[in-house]
Parts: structure tokens; C-alpha cells; sequence
């Protein structure tokens, strides 16, 4: 196990009932709130009035910001942005899932500097302070709540980049399993594929080659969140599996499980980020397509390891190690078609032409990211493995 810092100051408040709470913990932070949300869906869920009432509760003067898409874009944020400065608020809200957050994030590091955001997200320029962020969820994949990181895609380019920075760590989040009831089933099905692969990208590219502890935290998250999401697509209300789906997607990507790995890489999202900047794909639905691609390509490179997942996940026997890396990734590919996730660019849509071009804008943010293995010549023959 590698020397490692874990610091996560979040505070959680999970379980029924809890949406309650937001609004005297957003108070200990202002009195004046920018709350950021989606297109509708915390209004037909309940989960908009139960926020509102409890904000004004505890006397809090609330500013309005609606209309957060999936694959969250510049031009919105920089509205955000002006609103926040213009309104004078103390504390940015977010009430959603990924999407919402990133962008709540965003607003709460432009509402406090005159630099131009994107330099962040281009690393030209580190931040330096943000509003204090809070969250309540309605869609639990992308960890955003519990970590220091934020994506966003500018339009200009379809660059879909990302940010990491402790002053936007959100300060208290409320995880209530009750607010996904509603959550469709192909989201459903996608949160569960990002939580996944959050884990995987980190289990199989990291530098510490003896990680039992951190394998079977892996293992062990995973084949809950399978389980889970099976019971979820047959009973959406399933409180305990919806529960168990909530907090082990929030864990999957807060840093405990890579802690003690080393440095870490993300291959398969940072292909994925070109495809969805692109073609506007859901983030979930894009990794249950590039990512069984990647482990395809990669399983060679350590057929060990990839046999240790296929036994461990899907009690695979083969003593070969690269048959039974093989044959999990294959499992795993299974899995995510039986849940309703596309598993090809086909399934999606997206033309076999499309290659070049999600190469040539992925190659961008590999280099931007030090992913020096990952020429354009590699992440096309990565996302040939995807057709």
C-alpha cells in the first residue's frame, strides 16, 4: 500500500425523510441561496417542494437557477455565474444528481473570481476560493457530492473537461433513497454502470501491484450495486436497494477506493467524455459502451488482474488467467445489455465514421490529462472494439 492523504470533510446526512434537514444546514452557511436544478424532475418527484419549504423554514432567501442538462455546458454555467454575482448570494444549492452538481460547483468557483472559468478546466489557472456548496440528491453515480470535482463540456470544440479543487467540495449533502424512487429505469441502470466503472478505471490503472483491501472493497461494491440495481429495475421503490445503490455509488468515487493505490488513471472516461461531448450521450450509457472496448484492449496488458475480477465478480473457473479475464469482460458487458445500457456505438447511433473524430478530440484531453500511452492511432483502435 502506497503513503496516501484521505481527507473528506463532507458532511452526510442519509435516509428517509432527510430533505428536511437542507435548510438549516444551508443556513449555517448564509441566508441567501442560489439553488441550482435540472428540467423538471425534482418538481414531478416531490423532491423541489420538500427543498423550498424547508429553506424558507429556516428563513432563507432563495434564488432560482433551472435548467441543468445532462452533459452540463459552459454557456448555462456562465448564466449561473452572473446570476450568482448579481443576486449577491452567500451559498450555491444544488438539488440533482452529477449534472446539477458540477454545475453548482462551477457557478460557486465563478461567482468568486473575475478569471475566466474555463482556465480551470484547462488547468491554465488553480482556484483560489468558491461559495460554500451544499447538495441534495436525486441521482446517485457520479460521487459528485462527496468529492472535489467537476465536469463540464464547452460547446465551442466539445471539450468536456474537468476540474478538481477542495474549495468545492460540497459542505453537507443529503442522501435520501426516497428522492430516486421516481429515477427512471434507464437511469437507474446507467448510474449503476458509472458507479462501476469509477471503481474499475481505478482497480485496474493504478501503481500499487499488491491491494487486497482496496480489491475487496472493489469487489464488494460492486456485486451490491449489481444486486441492487437488479432489485431496483423490477421494484423502483425498493427502499433497502435503493439505499444500498446510494451510498455505495457516493463511496465508489469519494477517494476512499484508491486510497493506497498511487497515482491513478481514468482511460475509458476520458475516451467517454469526448463521445458524450459530441454526441451528447448519456455519461452512463457512454461507458457501458467504451469501457468493455477498453478492458478488451487492456486485458492483455494484465491478464491477472482481469482474471482476479471475473472470479471474484462472476465465480468464473477457467484456470487460464487470460480466458478468464476474457470471460469477465464479457460477463460484465452482459451485464450492463440485461440492465438496458447500449454496449456499442451501434446500439447508440453513433456512426462507425465517428471514430476519427471522438479520437482526434479524446487524444486532446488524454495529453491533457499526462495519458501519454493514449495516441489517437490507440483510442481508435480502443473504440473499434466498441462497434
Amino acid at each position: 500500500m502506497r503513503n496516501f492523504v484521505f481527507e473528506n470533510p463532507t458532511k452526510i446526512v442519509f435516509g428517509r425523510g432527510q430533505i428536511k434537514k437542507i435548510g438549516c444546514e444551508t443556513a449555517k452557511f448564509g441566508k441567501k441561496v442560489l439553488m441550482v436544478y435540472g428540467q423538471g424532475s425534482v418538481k414531478k418527484s416531490g423532491v423541489y417542494d420538500q427543498v423550498i419549504a424547508s429553506l424558507q423554514e429556516s428563513d432563507i432567501e432563495i434564488v432560482e437557477f433551472p435548467g441543468v442538462k445532462s452533459n452540463p455546458v459552459l454557456s448555462h454555467v456562465l448564466k449561473g455565474i452572473d446570476l450568482a454575482r448579481r443576486e449577491g448570494v452567500d451559498v450555491v444549492l444544488a438539488v440533482g444528481g452529477g449534472s446539477v452538481i458540477d454545475t453548482a460547483k462551477t457557478i460557486a468557483v465563478g461567482a468568486k473570481t473575475d478569471d475566466d472559468v474555463w482556465d480551470y478546466f484547462m488547468r491554465a489557472k488553480t482556484i483560489q476560493d468558491a461559495l460554500p456548496i451544499l447538495t441534495v440528491v436525486t441521482i446517485s453515480a457520479s460521487a459528485s457530492e462527496m468529492n472535489p470535482a467537476a465536469v463540464i463540456t464547452k460547446e465551442e470544440g466539445a471539450r468536456k473537461f474537468s476540474f478538481r479543487s477542495p474549495f468545492v467540495q460540497p459542505k453537507t449533502s443529503i442522501l435520501d433513497p426516497t428522492a430516486l424512487f421516481t429515477l427512471s429505469p434507464a437511469y437507474s441502470a446507467y448510474s449503476a454502470v458509472d458507479a462501476i466503472t469509477h471503481m474499475l478505471e481505478g482497480y485496474f490503472n493504478n501503481k500499487e501491484p499488491h491491494s487486497p483491501l482496496q480489491d475487496r472493497l472493489v469487489e464488494g461494491m460492486i456485486k451490491t450495486i449489481m444486486e441492487s440495481t437488479e432489485v431496483i429495475l423490477r421494484d423502483p421503490a425498493d427502499y433497502d436497494a435503493r439505499a444500498n445503490m446510494m451510498w455505495a455509488a457516493t463511496l465508489a468515487f469519494n477517494g476512499l477506493t484508491a486510497a493506497g493505490m498511487g497515482m491513478t488513471s481514468l482511460p475509458a472516461h476520458m475516451i467517454e467524455h469526448s463521445l458524450s461531448a459530441i454526441y451528447d450521450i448519456a455519461h452512463g450509457a457512454g461507458l457501458s459502451i467504451v469501457f468493455p472496448g477498453w478492458m478488451f484492449y487492456a486485458v492483455e496488458q494484465d491478464p491477472v488482474k482481469f482474471a482476479r475480477l471475473g472470479r471474484e465478480i462472476f465465480g468464473i473457473e477457467e484456470n487460464d488467467n487470460l480466458k478468464a479475464g476474457m470471460e469477465g469482460i464479457n460477463r460484465i458487458k452482459e451485464w450492463f445489455a440485461s440492465i438496458g445500457s447500449p454496449v456499442s456505438l451501434r446500439e447508440a447511433d453513433i456512426p462507425g465514421e465517428g471514430i476519427g473524430k471522438i479520437a482526434e478530440n479524446a487524444h486532446v484531453l488524454a495529453q491533457a490529462w499526462g495519458l501519454r500511452n493514449y495516441t489517437e492511432e490507440v483510442i481508435v483502435d480502443i473504440l473499434r472494439l466498441c462497434k
